[in-house]
Order: C-alpha cells, then sequence, then structure tokens
C-alpha cells in the first residue's frame, strides 16, 4: 500500500492492483472484528455453557460425545448411522426422604364410636396408610452454664491447710479462653461465612432476629483467632499435599483494602493447591500480594511429581525444574476452540472448529468408558497408551496443517497456536495414570471461594486474607474426603485445645478422620 497521493503510479492497471490490495486487507481486518464481536455478544447475551444446540432449537449430543473425525475428510461434512440402546427410565416421583432423620409419628384415628360395626361387633386395625412430610425447626440459640463448685473447710477456716484455701474444679479447656463463643456457634458461623458464602454483617442481622445479638466484629475476632489457632493444621497440610504423586495448581484475584503501601483497589492473588493421596487429598489456600511465579515457587519448594495448571506464563519455570513434570490443561485449549465456534459465522457443514472439538471430545470420551469400567492403574495407562496417544498424534498433524492456513489473528488461528504451544504439557497425562486431562479439580477448588467473594466482595486486612485462605484450607479439604463441614468443625474446635504433639494435630487433619469420628455429643441435661 502507498501512504502518500503523490506516490500513486500512473499506470491504471497498478492502481488496480493497490486497490484490490487495500479492499482484501480491510475485508479481513473487518472479517476479525466481525469475529470477535460475535464472541462478544455470545459472552454477554449467550449460554455459558459450552453445550451447542443446531438451529432449530434442538439439542445436540453432549460435545464429549462426538464421535471422533476423520483426517482425511476432516472439513467434510460426515455421516455415521449410530445404534442407540434400548435403556430404561425412572418412573417419574417423588424422592424419598433419607432414614436417617428423625421422625415424630403424628396418629390421626377415628373416634372410639366410630370403631364399631353396624353388626355390633368391635372393628379390628388391620393396617394403616402412612405419609411423611418434612417439617424444619430453625436455629435456636441456647446458653451452656458452666457450674464450678467451692468449698472450704467451716471446721479450721483453712488455718490448718496446705495450699489453697478454697478448693473448685479448674476451667474447662475451650478454643476461646475467656469468652462467649463455644464451638458449636463458632463451627455454625464459619460454615455459613465459609461454605454458604454468608457475610458476617448478615449473619448479625440473623442472629438478632433469634434474639442474640452477635457483632460482626466479635465474629471476624473469633475467626482470626481460630485460623491463628490452626497454623499447625495448615503446616501439616501443605506437607501432606507436597507428599502426593500430583499437584494441581490454580489463582483467582481477591481485593484487600488496607494493604501496606498499596491501594485498596489494587488486585491481590488467592492461590489454591490440591494434592496428596488420591483417596485422600487436600487442598490448601494461600493469600499472596501478587501474581508472580515467586508464590508458585514457594508454594511447591521441595516437591517432586506431576504439577498440573492452566497456560499462564507465571508457570512456565516449572519445565525448567527437573523434578517436576509440567503437564497442561485440555479444558483451557477446547474453551479457546470454543470461543472460536462463538465467534464463526453459522454454517450449514461442519468447520474446522468442529473438527477440533471432535478430536478433545474423543479424548474425554476415552476417559469416561475407562471410567466406567473402573480400570486400575496399570489398564488406564495401558488404555491411554493404546487409544488416546493414536488420537492426539492425528490431532498434532491436523494442527501442524491448519496451522499453515488459518489467520493468526483469528480465534482459531488463536487456538490451534495455544494447542500447539501447550502440547508437550496436554500430553502429559497419557504417561501419569493418577491424572485427568484438565485442571478442573483446581478449578472446582477455587469456585467456593469465588462465589464467597460475590458476597463479601473484599477481605479487610491482610491478616483477614490469610486467615480466610486457612480456614477455607480445612474446610475445603474436609469436603473433598466426604465430611460434614459444620460436624468437622466442630470436632475440630473441640478437640483443639488439647493437641499438643505433631501427631496429635495430624489426627485433626480431615484426611485421616471419617464420618464416624463425628458423633456431636449431647450437652447433659443436667448442665
Amino acid at each position: 500500500m502507498i501512504s502518500k497521493e503523490k506516490n500513486l503510479p500512473n499506470d491504471p492497471e497498478q492502481l488496480k492492483q493497490i486497490l484490490l490490495e487495500t479492499r482484501r486487507s480491510y475485508e479481513k481486518e473487518i472479517n476479525l472484528l466481525h469475529e470477535q464481536l460475535r464472541l462478544l455478544r455470545a459472552q454477554m447475551y449467550g449460554k455459558k455453557s459450552e453445550k451447542r444446540t443446531s438451529d432449530n432449537g434442538a439439542v445436540q449430543l453432549p460435545l464429549f460425545d462426538m464421535p471422533e473425525p476423520d483426517i482425511d475428510g476432516a472439513d467434510k461434512e460426515d455421516s455415521e448411522e449410530i445404534e442407540v440402546k434400548v435403556h430404561s427410565r425412572k418412573k417419574p416421583g417423588r424422592k424419598k426422604l433419607p432414614v436417617d432423620l428423625p421422625r415424630v409419628e403424628v396418629l390421626h384415628d377415628i373416634p372410639e364410636e366410630d370403631k364399631v360395626c353396624d353388626c355390633g361387633a368391635a372393628l379390628h386395625r388391620i393396617g394403616e396408610e402412612v405419609s411423611e412430610k418434612l417439617d424444619i425447626i430453625p436455629a435456636v440459640i441456647r446458653v451452656i452454664r458452666h457450674v464450678r463448685p467451692k468449698y472450704a473447710c467451716r471446721s479450721c477456716e483453712g488455718v490448718e491447710t496446705e495450699g489453697a484455701v478454697v478448693k473448685i474444679a479448674p476451667p474447662p479447656k475451650q478454643i476461646i479462653d475467656k469468652g462467649i463463643a463455644t464451638a458449636g456457634l463458632i463451627a455454625y458461623i464459619l460454615t455459613a461465612k465459609f461454605c454458604d458464602a454468608l457475610p458476617f454483617y448478615r449473619q448479625e442481622a440473623q442472629f438478632k432476629r433469634i434474639g442474640a445479638e452477635i457483632p460482626r466484629a466479635s465474629m471476624c475476632h473469633w475467626a482470626m483467632k481460630i485460623a491463628d489457632r490452626c497454623q499447625p493444621l495448615i503446616e501439616l497440610l501443605q506437607q501432606e499435599i507436597r507428599s502426593g504423586p500430583l499437584i494441581n495448581i490454580d489463582e483467582t484475584t481477591v481485593q484487600v483494602l488496607k494493604e501496606p503501601g498499596r491501594s485498596p483497589t489494587t488486585k491481590s492473588y488467592m492461590w489454591v493447591c490440591r494434592g496428596g493421596a488420591p483417596v485422600r487429598p487436600g487442598l490448601l489456600y494461600h493469600y499472596a500480594p501478587n501474581r508472580s511465579s515467586d508464590v508458585a515457587r514457594d508454594l511447591l519448594r521441595g516437591y517432586r511429581g506431576v504439577v498440573q495448571s492452566d497456560g499462564y506464563k507465571g508457570y512456565d519455570f516449572l519445565d525448567t525444574e527437573s523434578k517436576i513434570v509440567h503437564a497442561a490443561c485440555w479444558a483451557h485449549a477446547r474453551r479457546k476452540f470454543t470461543d472460536a465456534q462463538k465467534g464463526a459465522q453459522k454454517q450449514k457443514k461442519a468447520g474446522s472448529v468442529d473438527v477440533a472439538l471432535g478430536f478433545i471430545s474423543k479424548i474425554y470420551r476415552l476417559e469416561r468408558e475407562a471410567a466406567k469400567q473402573n480400570l486400575s492403574s496399570s489398564e488406564l495407562l495401558a488404555m491411554r497408551q493404546e487409544k488416546t496417544k493414536k488420537v492426539l498424534d492425528n490431532f498434532y498433524k491436523w494442527l501442524g496443517k491448519k496451522a499453515i492456513h488459518v489467520t493468526p489473528k483469528s480465534l482459531l488461528g488463536k487456538a490451534v497456536k495455544y494447542t500447539l504451544g501447550q502440547w508437550e504439557r496436554l500430553k502429559v497425562f497419557i504417561d501419569h495414570p493418577q491424572m485427568t486431562p484438565d485442571n478442573n479439580l483446581a478449578e472446582n477448588a477455587i469456585r467456593p471461594f469465588v462465589v464467597g467473594r460475590k458476597n463479601w466482595l473484599f477481605a479487610g486486612t491482610v491478616e483477614g486474607a490469610m486467615a480466610s485462605a486457612g480456614l477455607y484450607s480445612l474446610i475445603e479439604t474436609a469436603k473433598a474426603n466426604g465430611l460434614e463441614p459444620y460436624a468437622y468443625l466442630r470436632f475440630l474446635l473441640e478437640k483443639l485445645p488439647f493437641a499438643k504433639t505433631t501427631a496429635d494435630y495430624k489426627n485433626l487433619l480431615p484426611m485421616y478422620l471419617s464420618g464416624k469420628d463425628l458423633v456431636i455429643p449431647d450437652v447433659p441435661s443436667g448442665v
């Protein structure tokens, strides 16, 4: 293109050529802008799910059920006969109420005078008809009075007594000394905040409605006090996570209002690591003022095994660690192609994006079939080496060919470039049976924090953010090990004052407990 008019040639043919080149350049740029506009509209107004629907609104097969595309005719519309297996459906109806819920029987009987037949004989009970209704009793606030009798001698009035004149039982050990909060109350407050995303100011209003005034400042103080007492458990939890064969890592933003030397609007980050033994996983949340790779380096210091992450550049240092194998996430790669699909014009025939998604669908379908068959680690590894590796090889060849022809700045071009750039990390999972293709375990672990952030919006201080990280670590680890959060927290807060040794603290970690250990004792009726 010629930028100045005086440099334009006088030859009509040359002028035509310049016009054609300019037009092609503008059309290319317009197409890219239209693609970005369609993607933006889909993100703002379209469905958030990656499931696709046809033009007439009919739901298509799920993304992971798509047949493997044919490489030779990858850009052509394929047709295939599919045999649908006969299936059975459950009879619709109300789900039965859990058998472990307590039941209160209310008898609705007929009057005694109606229990006589017209012939004069007494009617006999031949059965009954039972219908169950679900009832609920709101939270009940009660005061537990700890009474400690005092004893003294009236005979000598302590003159002949060695030691204390008045004898009294020692005060019971509490998680917070000289406070009104019991283990049950604190467990209830922490569960509401960190499981149900209920900020302290809303809990303050709830307590006031049921007759107890608990200031939000007191709740915040209790939470930070408990987090500090649980610090030995957090250190042991970090050791447990580093002891496993795999760590999933992710991060998300958090805002801290009062952070020294920083503006209240500056972004800080909450990191999460999921690892440990596969049968008893642990989750560790960690607050950091930035997203630097130094944070990840500290979290993984001394670790040996596989680390699975997204494509953030802060994790690139893992590729140079001799004792760490760096794996990538197929969900992120698939999301790039899904964005390209949202930004593309509607077509009757399957396009390149559909082919790419078909390859990824095949990978997940093989994983799902392996899960249904409950394959052992060796069997899963053999399946991946035999079947999944073949899919990956074909996909890599297709990506190499597509990279030559696709526009680099287009959404499809960016998806192809991202996938090729992450390829060595993306194929790591086929050699490690303890892995899944994606980093969804870490992303699912960070989601409760994100949901809570939408309600409480920010952390007041750095100490508060660090306390939240510790409490999230214990609660989410309890959930990952099948424990009910409130029952675990109550058990923990009742036992924690008596823990002294490392073994005592280790026995309080969620992965070493079962639901049977968390029986909540009843308060004695005489108290």
